[in-house]
């Protein structure tokens, strides 16, 4: 097309057919076909037109058949047929129903290649992941990627969830909120040699130790699946991540996450060891991090029971009041830490006890932990409850009700129904005393 040509088509007087023609096209899938109206058209337009078409025109209307000025472009100075010129003088078009079919073979392809993964990972009967997949499908986030980069999200995602809910993974029992069929994660949970950091984790399904950092979408893919599993609320900050994978069983980092422990008198000689039984022997509580733990090894006095509470408070009066027993707060879901610690005492022979709360949380904690340790309930019986309630009763402090979903205790096929029916959630440190009790008992 010569300059001059294009000049005389580029016209203002021709602009808004080229625009209309444009959207037309596209929405045509480029195909030359049917009428265009142009209404409102000025003198100047009109013009114009009849100039392009051969035609003269009246009025304020004009229908102008797609396939006529096709054949006129061709047989005149421009040369060239109706979707060339439009090209030339608005830039490349696109064809829509072609790109529409396009990005959905893409998300078929997308959402079947997560389909595989899960199932290839045995994951796909799990109960969270139909539901999650759902919910990364609406976010849309995927949606708006290169094809092959979201089909490779989706699938590293799925691989971390199957990293985490594998056997020899050290986070497995913080994965499972009931039980392995439940949530398609094992229940065995961590070794006491201790939790993968996230970096080791990400290096190994993504090859780079900052593929699950903070900001990354595939972090906030993998944590809206490990909250299904833990059937906890999706991580709105940097807090509620760092929970979530600290619950996941993944240590964020081995130095900032603690877990507080009063009375842990260990055998041997390593630094780590005599520091913390010196500590202990001072009437000290202690804070242990993943890197402390790993540089002990355990071994304890033969019998050793070692009590497990909930809230820090119960620790804090036990020091407050000069207790000797061993006891271990987990602050709630038990961490990465805790759990390492915990692991670590039962294997090293250590009989455990378990104290939570009663509300339908605290149930499905005491679950995973009696589950897991085989731990005896502390004062968690049908019995406690009740006791605790008429106290509290008796005393006029109220009691908050019981929220959220039922969850069955399973060792005390009473502790349910007698919750259910008083209806209110007992906290922990409301039975202070009589715990401190059982720790200043020899």
């Amino acid at each position: 097309m010569t300059t001059r040509t294009r000049a005389w088509l580029d016209q203002p007087a021709l602009a808004r057919l080229w625009d209309r023609l444009r959207d037309r096209l596209e929405r045509n899938g480029l195909l030359v076909r049917g009428r265009l109206r142009l209404d409102g058209v000025t003198a100047a337009e009109r013009e114009a037109l009849a100039l392009l078409t051969g035609r003269p025109y009246a009025g304020d209307a004009v229908s102008i058949a797609l396939a006529d000025l096709d054949a006129q472009l061709r047989t005149g100075a421009a040369e060239r047929g109706l979707v060339e010129v439009v090209a030339e003088l608005r830039g490349p078009l696109t064809d829509r129903p072609a790109a529409r079919d396009a990005r959905r073979a893409a998300a078929e392809s997308l959402w079947a290649a997560a389909d595989q993964a899960l199932r290839s990972r045995g994951l796909a009967s799990a109960a969270w992941s139909g539901p999650w997949l759902e919910e990364v499908r609406r976010a849309g986030a995927l949606a708006r990627l290169a094809p092959e980069t979201a089909g490779r999200l989706i699938v590293q995602a799925v691989d971390v969830m199957a990293t985490l809910a594998g056997p020899a993974s050290p986070g497995a029992a913080g994965l499972d909120p009931s039980s392995a069929g439940a949530s398609g994660m094992d229940p065995s949970g961590p070794s006491a040699a201790g939790a993968p950091g996230r970096g080791e984790l990400a290096e190994r399904v993504t090859g780079t130790a900052h593929g699950l950092d903070d900001g990354t979408l595939l972090s906030r893919i993998v944590l809206r699946a490990v909250a299904r599993v833990l059937e906890m609320p999706p991580p709105q900050d940097a807090r509620s991540r760092r929970e979530l994978w600290e619950a996941a069983g993944v240590a964020v980092d081995r130095v900032s996450t603690t877990v507080l422990t009063h009375g842990l008198v260990p055998l041997g000689e390593q630094p780590a060891v005599r520091l913390l039984r010196e500590r202990t022997r001072a009437g000290f509580e202690n804070h242990l991090t993943l890197r402390d733990l790993g540089r002990m090894t355990w071994r304890l006095p033969p019998g050793t029971e070692v009590f497990v509470c909930e809230n820090p408070r119960v620790v804090e009066a036990a020091a407050d009041r000069g207790c000797r027993r061993p006891l271990v707060c987990v602050s709630g879901n038990p961490t990465t830490t805790a759990l390492t610690l915990l692991d670590a005492l039962h294997a090293a022979g250590a009989r455990l006890a378990y104290r939570g709360d009663f509300d339908w949380p605290g149930i499905a904690i005491a679950n995973r932990m009696i589950g897991r340790y085989g731990a005896r309930p502390w004062r968690m019986r049908a019995t406690d409850y009740e006791e605790h309630v008429a106290t509290a009763r008796d005393r006029g402090t109220p009691l908050p009700p019981l929220t959220g979903a039922l969850v069955d205790a399973v060792w005390d096929p009473e502790l349910t129904p007698a919750m259910t029916a008083l209806g209110v959630a007992v906290q922990e440190e409301s039975a202070l005393e009589l715990l401190l009790a059982d720790l200043l008992s020899s």
